[in-house]
């Protein structure tokens, strides 16, 4: 799997994710929403974390093998800024609070250190088996909650209390018990049927379970772009981990902005609506905008959100 890196290059990695992560959790036990500062610090961490792990490499192997892990690193970032907009979307389609989401977020990275390791093992093998038909399939629900989230807007917040005819609720039942309400921040609850006691999933688990499949789809894209970059398993894992790292405290950058920003969830449809069509045009063939572009219609339709959120309110007429 890690070629010719030796023991020492695959614990040193896996030693600085895990303290790191340690740290993070114990630094958001609390059930409350990220700041922008704290997401700010975050972000700055994994950054600075991945440049001195690229530092590392430069020293033990050779400056080329460093500027390939930056250049993964980077291609990751900026293919999976589109996760960014759909893990808000998913959050938005289980009515889950600000205050919850680290934790499935956090656990969401745990889920992608494994789920990456295979698809890098795999290389482009399974996304040629199965990556069209997925892709199809997960554009199709981007257009879908983007347009869910559009029927919402202006609309006042309300958190849901009974999931029983939640889409994910109606499905994952027919194969696990799930219970139908949230419970405190618990992926799982124990409860009394019939004199017997079952554990049940809670909503918060499914959409854990969502959350990590939307990191799977945007695998099927970023993973064999950076295999054209470098095909050293190792560099292509470890860059790939250390972007995920980093755009997850980028996302609560941009959760933090929505709070304040009256018009960025606009965007955010706007955003959703593209990303569901670009997926769905390069499944079909018809064309395949390059990620720079793409990029940069994000960046464009942020910005206007952004600036649009600055101009005064217009005064309603009181007739």
């Amino acid at each position: 799997m890690f070629g010719g890196h030796s023991l020492t290059e695959v614990i040193v990695f896996f030693a600085l994710i895990a303290l790191c992560l340690w740290f993070d959790l114990h630094a958001h036990k609390a059930d409350k929403p990220v700041t922008a500062r704290n997401a700010a610090l975050w972000t700055g961490i994994w950054v600075s974390l991945a440049m001195a792990f690229a530092v590392y490499i430069g020293i033990k192997f050779n400056a080329e093998a460093a500027q390939l892990f930056i250049a993964g690193y980077l291609l990751e970032e900026s293919l999976s800024v589109d996760n960014l907009f759909v893990m808000m979307a998913i959050f938005a389609s289980f009515g889950i609070k600000d205050a919850m989401q680290h934790r499935v977020l956090y656990y969401g990275i745990l889920g992608a250190l494994v789920m990456r390791f295979l698809f890098v093992a795999a290389g482009s093998s399974l996304v040629a088996l199965f990556g069209p038909y997925a892709l199809a399939g997960f554009g199709a629900f981007v257009l879908w909650t983007a347009w869910k989230m559009w029927q919402e807007l202006g609309k006042e917040k309300q958190e849901i209390e009974d999931f029983t005819h939640h889409w994910a609720v109606r499905y994952t039942k027919r194969f696990i018990p799930v219970h139908t309400q949230l419970v405190g921040h618990d992926f799982f609850v124990r409860v009394s049927e019939n004199g017997k006691h079952i554990w049940k999933a809670t909503p918060l688990f499914l959409c854990l379970v969502v959350v990590e499949l939307s990191d799977v789809m945007f695998a099927f894209d970023s993973v064999p772009a950076i295999i054209a970059i470098t095909q050293d398993p190792f560099l292509v894992y470890t860059s790939n981990i250390f972007a995920i790292l980093g755009l997850r405290s980028m996302y609560f950058l941009l959760a933090a902005a929505k709070r304040y920003l009256r018009h960025l969830e606009k965007s955010v449809v706007a955003i959703l609506a593209f990303i569901g069509v670009k997926m769905l045009l390069a499944v079909a063939g018809v064309a395949h905008i390059p990620p720079m572009i793409s990029l940069a219609v994000v960046a464009g339709l942020l910005v206007l959100g952004i600036l649009a959120s600055f101009l005064p309110e217009k005064e309603q007429k009181i007739s």
